[in-house]
């Protein structure tokens, strides 16, 4: 089932502003909170889904992604994409967006102190990988393996940091995670919340650290990842995988895994968006006498005819013969521009043939000038 609109998921229009998104985030994630709807599986899923929603349509470099290709351009690759309805859980939800709810995961009456006390989850750094594609497995779609060195999670301590699992409760926070201070101003007592510097607001500290790891619970190794790229991608759009980023410190949050597309040229085929191009030379008595021709496509060859009296810069389409749209909407065409090919060096039985013709009436131009030039033909497939 193909995702809803991140817009309309909001309640916007694409020429929102950055505070109209929060601010229609903010309303939704409170009608939906999971602390307002208890064992409500639908708020649950409307709370994620516009987390998802939020989450790209605040980030500049998303939201413009989002906007020039879609779902496709966020998380079109398998693994959880760019949602949190996929790959995150609540706890994710509020360590990422914290502040929407007005610190702590909680905001006005509740999931203040449900959600860990203030504790901060600690997220792992994304990585980013290019993938170059040819033009078939652009025109289908391809499952590409990665080979990436990344942080992973140490199996010695199974990412905990700790030597056979060992912590202590922090001393400073007596494990809240937060260090609370009291401040008297003239308005009277001031309380200011801030994440604990001895645990770094996990609560506990690590007793004896694993000597694998060195109390960090992550190692560098190398993992090969999976990732399915959909069909019509273009060159710069970025796909995100949802969790297969570095890991973070002591069993935080994954980063993602950011694929950048790269398109290698063909040899023959030209590409502007969905639709393909190609340049296809005959031979003057081709042109004039009409004959078959064949053509390259993105998986095979056709053969096309070419009229009789066909002139130089006549563009033939083939309808459905490009590539298809990233967000489906359609396959783009194949336009063929046609050349009519002058020989640059004649034997003299040839000339004297084409002196021969040079008189006759039929080989004077008779251009029809309400004929379309080259420009306004091309507009037309492109209007």
């Amino acid at each position: 089932m193909s995702k809803r609109d991140f817009y309309e998921i909001l309640g916007l229009t694409k020429s929102a502003s950055d505070d109209e998104i929060k601010k229609a985030y903010r309303k939704l994630a409170i009608k939906y909170h999971p602390d307002k709807n208890p064992d409500d599986k639908a708020a649950e899923e409307k709370f994620k889904e516009a987390a998802e929603a939020y989450e790209v349509l605040s980030n500049p470099e998303k939201r413009q992604r989002y906007n020039q290709y879609g779902h496709a351009g966020v998380g079109g690759a398998s693994g959880g994409g760019s949602g949190f309805g996929g790959g995150m859980n609540m706890d994710d939800i509020f360590s990422q967006f914290g502040d929407i709810f007005g610190g702590g995961g909680g905001f006005g009456g509740f999931g203040g102190s449900s959600r860990g006390g203030g504790r901060r989850v600690v997220r792992g750094s994304n990585l980013r990988v290019k993938v170059k594609l040819n033009l078939q497995e652009i025109a289908k779609g391809v499952e590409k393996k990665l080979k990436v060195n990344k942080f992973v999670n140490c199996n010695t301590c199974k990412g905990s940091g700790a030597k056979n699992g060992t912590f202590d409760t922090c001393k400073l926070c007596n494990g809240s995670g937060v260090q609370v201070r009291t401040q008297q101003t003239f308005l009277g007592a001031m309380q200011t919340q801030t994440t604990c510097s001895g645990c770094n607001g996990e609560g506990k500290t690590v007793k004896d650290k694993c000597q694998t790891c060195h109390g960090d619970g992550i190692v560098r190794a190398e993992e090969v990842i999976s990732i399915n790229i959909p069909a019509g991608v273009a060159e710069g759009m970025q796909l995100s995988v949802g969790g297969k980023g570095n890991a973070a410190p002591r069993g935080g949050i994954n980063g993602d895994l950011l694929v950048l597309i790269e398109e290698e040229e063909h040899l023959e085929l030209k590409r502007d968006g969905s639709n393909l191009f190609y340049d296809s030379y005959v031979n003057f008595a081709d042109a004039a006498l009409g004959t078959n021709i064949e053509i390259p496509t993105v998986d095979s060859k056709v053969k096309i005819k070419i009229e009789p009296g066909t002139q130089s810069g006549k563009v033939l389409r083939l309808k459905g013969k490009g590539l298809p749209d990233v967000n489906s909407y359609g396959t783009g065409d194949l336009l063929v521009n046609i050349n009519v090919w002058t020989p640059q060096s004649l034997s003299a039985e040839e000339k004297k043939m084409l002196e021969n013709l040079r008189t006759s009436k039929n080989f004077e131009p008779k251009p029809n000038r309400k004929d379309k030039g080259f420009f306004d033909r091309m507009k037309e497939y492109f209007d």
